[in-house]
């Protein structure tokens, strides 16, 4: 804000419109005003100020005039002036003797007097040993000066004291006291400018619109927003209207105090009457709509600023890319990013912590590491918080050697100790990559550093050994789970059947049984799946029944493990029973498609299991078509996606591509679409005549 410093030069005063932004400015109030003189006036003047009323005309006068009318006997030559000005060499000591007899000579020892103050113990013998530097003849306009150039809010209680005992008369006794609440807001003591406050109304002094805006200011400095609004709404009681500078504070106040209707009501106000918003208002708006989750509507007030004029600051920037995070946008942070460099502002430690949990959370994985290096190579130090940030999104993505580089930085930077989070996500990292030695390892740390395993841990660690097929293991984390009076929860009892897809047949009685306490719905279904259980006609009712019960996030690995073991164990029919099952609970959607130019099969969603059983269906369906007579399109097409499993060597793409060939399936990798096997309607319709058996070859 422009309005910030009450008297700091003669100049300014007592036109105080104070500053409501957070942080004070910190340029110093004790510089000296210029003192060169080229013109000198030589109109009627006098040196201190003539009524006991100070205004801000009378002070630009002073700064102005000599302090006397000068005689023609002043003049060498003695001749009488013909002019109202006369030229004087600012070098000459002439000019040097006008200067002392100007009010800045007099602002200059007062600042010295207010040092002075600020240093000397604090009772009210060293004060007055201070103040009598003044000599007996003290303005109004002097003790203003003094007071508002201290900072310590205990000796300038003192000081206000001592003035109001020896000025007999004063314009308004309220500056005093407003000057001094600077003082304690300077400070940060919302404490002592409240007492202030408190002595003013009991000496019955009437505080105006100036000493609301300081109390106001003081309380966001304190980072009180709540105590800013209390004394906002005060002021209609000592009949003081805000102007546009306050109201323009409180949008902010109000937004930080959680009243997110006033504040967005103030701003529409705001917007209407073309009030001055200050950028640390603009901040809280943006931090606002980024919390209720409104991510364009941060945008859109980033829009409103610069269209206003107001340049945005780092602080801006950073607010910015913190609610493209949260919104897991990582383009727009990126976009923003680069517009703060272009405008020449320099990230500090906020900008890059807003960046990794963008770029984390929406596992941009390179991008995060670049921004982490970048970290590192400027000396800025992570919390635990960003390293664990770093580390799930190495989990999410599957970068195991970069995830144990990052640790040993987190080990050896002397400022952080891992936690829980930590340990868990190295632990699923290594579950995940079937690194049991690794995965173990990580949990004997994490055992020696205090932490139990919860929920999570232990669900990794049994997906480990799973994939290592070590059952005996899974049944022993198992049992670890239920004597740490731990409830399994529905991912863990997905882990348990994603494990038996990779258990030998002889031991899937044993993880069997696991699921069957865990999760006794899903045993039966698991039961009557491979056999164990007769009830051929209460398969798909026990499946049915499952489904209804089961968070909805989970249906979806469920229903694909469930398929994929039915694939391993060659039990094609129950397959396909399930991805009908799927189909009509909608858990699968848009699996297939047709247009009137091309028909495709959309398998970017599925396990290995679901997607060939998807195929198989889709061919099944494909030489029904035939059969009927009905045509196929020009052209047919299956989509796998063009990515592999993120802790696997195979994508879906390298299975399916493999397992076309294995049924001389005339389909073709596209060369322009990536993920795409194309075939026409020709080659097709060939090749479905030709084929004599409809089995699947399971790979």
């Amino acid at each position: 804000m422009a309005y910030h410093h009450l008297c700091s030069s003669p100049s300014s005063l007592l036109r105080d419109r104070h500053s409501l932004s957070v942080s004070p400015k910190s340029k110093s109030l004790r510089t000296n005003p210029p003192t060169s003189l080229n013109l000198v006036s030589l109109s009627k003047t006098s040196i201190k100020a003539s009524s006991s009323h100070v205004s801000l005309e009378d002070l630009m006068s002073q700064e102005t005039q000599i302090p006397r009318k000068l005689t023609n006997s002043q003049y060498p030559d003695g001749k009488t002036a013909s002019k109202s000005y006369v030229w004087v060499n600012p070098r000459s000591p002439r000019a040097s003797r006008l200067r002392q007899l100007t009010y800045d000579s007099r602002y200059s020892s007062l600042l010295k007097v207010a040092e002075s103050l600020d240093s000397c113990d604090q009772n009210e013998k060293d004060v007055l040993a201070v103040l009598s530097s003044l000599g007996d003849d003290v303005s109004e306009q002097d003790a203003v000066v003094v007071l508002n150039n201290m900072s310590n809010p205990n000796t300038a209680l003192l000081v206000l004291d001592h003035f109001r005992k020896i000025l007999t008369k004063t314009s308004r006794e309220v500056i005093l006291y407003n000057v001094t609440l600077k003082v304690f807001r300077k400070s940060k003591d919302l404490d002592g400018a409240e007492k202030l406050f408190d002595e003013m109304l009991q000496r019955g002094v009437k505080p105006d619109n100036v000493t609301f805006s300081t109390l106001i200011s003081c309380s966001r400095v304190c980072g009180l927003p709540s105590k800013a609004v209390e004394w906002f709404e005060k002021m209609p009681t000592y009949e003081c209207d805000p102007d546009d500078v306050t109201y323009s504070a409180m949008i902010d106040a109000y937004g930080r105090a959680g009243n997110v209707d006033m504040a967005f009501n103030l701003y529409d106000r705001a917007r209407t009457e073309k009030w001055r918003i200050d950028p640390v208002t603009f901040s809280t708006l943006i931090k606002i709509y980024g919390v209720s989750g409104n991510y364009d509507g941060c945008l859109n007030v980033y829009e409103e600023m610069k269209a206003l004029g107001v340049k945005p600051n780092v602080v801006i920037y950073n607010t910015l890319l913190d609610a493209m995070g949260r919104a897991k946008r990582p383009w727009q942070a990126k976009s923003i990013y680069k517009e703060m460099l272009s405008n020449g502002f320099s990230p500090n430690w906020a900008t890059y912590a807003a960046l990794l949990r963008a770029y984390g959370r929406a596992r941009y994985g390179e991008d995060a590491l670049n921004v982490y290096k970048e970290m590192k190579d400027n000396g800025l130090e992570l919390t635990v918080v960003l390293y664990n940030t770093l580390l799930a999104m190495c989990a999410d993505v599957g970068f195991a050697d970069e995830a144990a580089e990052i640790f040993e930085d987190m080990k050896n930077s002397g400022a952080c100790k891992p936690d829980s989070w930590t340990f868990s996500s190295l632990i699923t990292i290594y579950s995940c990559s079937g690194k049991v030695s690794e995965a173990e390892g990580i949990l004997n740390m994490m055992l020696e550093a205090g932490f139990e395993p919860n929920i999570f841990v232990l669900t990794s660690l049994i997906q480990c050994y799973g994939k290592a097929q070590r059952t005996d293991d899974v049944v022993r984390m198992f049992n670890r789970v239920y004597e740490l009076g731990i409830t399994p929860d529905d991912r863990f009892c997905g882990c348990l059947l994603n494990v038996m897809t990779h258990t030998p047949r002889e031991e899937l009685g044993k993880v069997m049984d696991c699921i069957e306490k865990a999760k006794p719905e899903l045993g039966r279904v698991v039961k009557l799946l491979i056999g164990e259980q007769n009830g051929e006609g209460n398969f798909k009712n026990e499946a049915l029944e499952l489904f209804n019960h089961i968070s909805s996030d989970v249906k979806k690995p469920y229903c694909n493990c469930l398929i994929d073991l039915c694939v391993n164990l060659d039990l094609l029919e129950r397959a396909c029973d399930l991805l009908e099952l799927g189909l009509s609970l909608e858990i699968y959607a848009g699996i297939q498609s047709r247009s009137p130019t091309q028909w495709s099969l959309n398998l970017k969603s599925l396990s290995l299991g679901a997607a060939l059983t998807a195929l198989h269906v889709w061919i099944n369906d494909l030489t029904k078509v035939q059969e009927s007579g009905e045509e196929l399109p020009p052209l047919l097409g299956i989509n796998t996606g063009h990515g592999k499993h993120k802790y696997s060597e195979k994508g879906l793409a390298t299975v399916i591509e493999s397992h076309l060939k294995e049924l001389d399936a005339p389909f073709h990798e596209a060369s322009d679409k990536a993920g795409w096997f194309l075939t026409t309607k020709v080659a097709a319709e060939s090749w479905l005549e030709s084929r004599r058996s409809p089995n699947l070859v399971v790979a």
